[in-house]
């Protein structure tokens, strides 16, 4: 456990942190979910829109840290390759 003041601080700090990060992986999860249930319901139109909510979500979170900008990229590609599979 923590002895300094500073020391007390900082795992205060980062306990904030972890669960403000935490509930934003939460939300590109989401995104990535509802993208991938309307694919799986066939709607291109549904599917198209949810990626196009999704895409500066995963940007967003991809550019403040929160997920790696590899992975961000591999879920877009993914998502969009599957969404065209679906039109075609």
């Amino acid at each position: 456990m923590a002895n300094s003041p500073q020391a007390r601080k900082r795992a205060r700090q980062a306990e904030k942190r972890r669960n403000h990060n935490a509930s934003l992986r939460s939300l590109v999860r989401t995104k990535i979910k509802g993208v991938v249930a309307a694919i799986k319901s066939g709607d291109v139109e549904k599917a198209r829109e949810a990626y196009t909510q999704a895409v500066p979500v995963i940007d967003r979170m991809a550019d403040k840290g929160i997920i790696h900008k590899n992975k961000a990229a591999r879920h877009k590609s993914r998502l969009s390759a599957q969404v065209k599979n679906l039109a075609a």
